[in-house]
């Protein structure tokens, strides 16, 4: 699995990367044929949002792209957000086709 994260607007310290890739490496339990993941790590700085700091997955699979977006007010909390969401989404999608 490729793992690519980046970062828009602010440079991450290394604990934030070691904690998302981290988080990253479970992925593997819930799809094996995982081709590459993309996290967008972006601040948002309109009109003093509470939701400043937006995660954002993408991950290619064969035959399915999943995409999840969360804000918040930390990087950590807004990533855990999109990773929740993420895996509710490999779940179902794994439901589907068991039926």
């Amino acid at each position: 699995m490729n793992v690519n994260i980046q970062t828009v607007r602010f440079v991450a310290d290394r604990k934030l990367l070691d904690y998302i890739e981290k988080k990253m490496e479970k992925l593997d339990n819930f799809h094996k044929r995982i081709i590459s993941v993309n996290v967008f790590l972006k601040l948002d700085n309109v009109a003093q949002t509470i939701k400043d700091k937006i995660a954002e997955i993408r991950m290619h699979v064969p035959r399915h792209d999943f995409f999840v977006k969360a804000g918040s007010k930390s990087f950590e909390e807004s990533f855990d957000q999109a990773f929740e969401s993420l895996l509710v989404q490999l779940k179902r999608k794994k439901e589907k086709q068991a039926a």
